[in-house]
């Protein structure tokens, strides 16, 4: 697979998670607990963090959810979760984190919006408090503009300008240079006050494909700074994993992109780590990063009337999920693992073969025998009713035998 050109970018330290600069594109996600709850944060937190969120923003917009913030950095820490905790602020941050040090301290990161930063007033200027508090703290910081909260102001004055043009550009256009131009300018500014370039992020998050990829297209031709990804408001189900995915692959093809967060709208009582695992699924079925093996399954066809080779499928796929997590701290390169379960002898054979492992079950009217491969070699024939268990006990003892274990490697 042809190696993926990354943008150059500045390296962002957040807590022990490099971004930037090269660094592998970090996954993150947020809580939707009302963060004044510890228990309910707290809880969400490790199961992002256990799903594979390298970051976790939780929401920080009231004197209760800041006076939290510590406490749940405790807890987390005391449970042996340490992912970075980021802090998200809008309109009262620069109160909150002066009113309650012990949150600015806990957060590894803040979230700052230049649209909803909060009024300046003659002697509190809202952002210049959250910059110098960022500084004081050693905090990186992200501006994060977005399309439905950018200043007014700024976007009223680009408008009158356009306005005035021979070939005024169309109000889109103009709409995405003003996100631009606020992110760049809150940079600069945020630098003038004394923060570092190495602690910066933006984001100029949009809803529609299209925009995001022109924006990140222009951004990242007029800043080195790291750059995080994500539609602002994705979408529900399918369409949400398709729109997001659509619109980073193009990005992260070009080299663009150096943290993504996939904004999905969970459906009712829905599972939160949805987002992280699709995350974890762009980036490694674009060969950017690897987390858990990945099944090849054939979609099926008139050759395949049994739903045998889709149960063990499905059944592979959740064992690997489940046994991910264990494997991740006893063996080596076992996210790099690739499974075929295949469905009938068309392609079921060659897949298997390409596969660290693979099955090739059998279709309509094939003799009831399953040819099993390891490293492209068939080493066994499965049959009877057991398929489903013996196959799933030749990954396990393939997993033991095949790489090594973590403490002889000195992990």
């Amino acid at each position: 697979m042809d190696v993926i050109k990354r943008r150059p970018s500045q390296r962002v330290l957040i807590g022990k998670v490099m971004m930037g600069g090269g660094a592998p594109v970090v996954v993150q996600s947020m809580t939707n607990t009302d963060t004044a709850d510890v228990t309910a944060t707290t809880n969400q937190v490790l199961d992002l963090a256990r799903a594979g969120s390298e970051l976790v923003r939780i929401t920080v917009n009231t004197p209760e959810a800041a006076a939290q913030v510590a406490n749940i950095r405790n807890r987390l820490d005391a449970l042996g979760c340490h992912v970075p905790l980021v802090g998200d602020f809008h309109y009262n941050g620069h109160r909150l984190l002066t009113e309650f040090p012990d949150c600015a301290m806990a957060l590894a990161k803040y979230r700052i919006n230049p649209g909803n930063v909060g009024r300046s007033r003659e002697q509190e200027d809202p952002f210049t408090i959250m910059i110098e508090t960022a500084i004081r703290h050693d905090k990186p910081v992200r501006i994060g503009v977005n399309w439905g909260s950018l200043d007014q102001k700024l976007v009223v004055r680009m408008m009158d300008e356009n306005a005035k043009l021979a070939r005024p550009k169309d109000v889109k256009e103009v709409t995405r240079a003003a996100l631009i131009a606020s992110a760049l300018q809150s940079a600069m500014r945020a630098e003038s006050l004394g923060l570092a370039r190495n602690r910066i992020v933006l984001s100029c998050k949009v809803s529609e494909v299209q925009d995001l990829i022109a924006v990140y297209r222009q951004l990242s031709m007029e800043c080195d700074y790291a750059l995080h990804l994500g539609l602002t408001e994705a979408g529900m189900g399918s369409k949400g994993i398709v729109a997001s995915t659509a619109a980073l692959s193009v990005l992260l093809q070009e080299g663009i992109g150096d943290t993504i967060r996939i904004s999905l709208t969970p459906e009712p009582g829905g599972d939160r780590t949805t987002e992280v695992r699709v995350g974890q699924e762009i980036l490694q079925t674009m060969g950017l990063r690897a987390f858990a093996p990945m099944v090849t399954a054939c979609p099926g066809c008139g050759r395949t009337t049994s739903s045998f080779f889709q149960e063990l499928a499905q059944g592979i796929q959740n064992h690997l999920r489940m046994q991910m997590p264990l494997w991740r701290e006893q063996y080596e390169g076992v996210e790099n693992m690739t499974v075929a379960v295949m469905g009938c002898v068309v392609n079921g054979p060659g897949e298997s073969k390409l596969a660290n492992i693979g099955i090739s079950l059998p279709g309509t009217g094939e003799s009831p025998a399953a040819p099993v491969y390891i490293d492209g070699e068939k080493a066994m024939t499965l049959r009877g009713d057991n398929i489903s268990e013996e196959f799933t006990g030749i990954v396990d003892d393939y997993v033991a035998r095949k790489y090594a274990r973590k403490e002889a490697c000195g992990a």
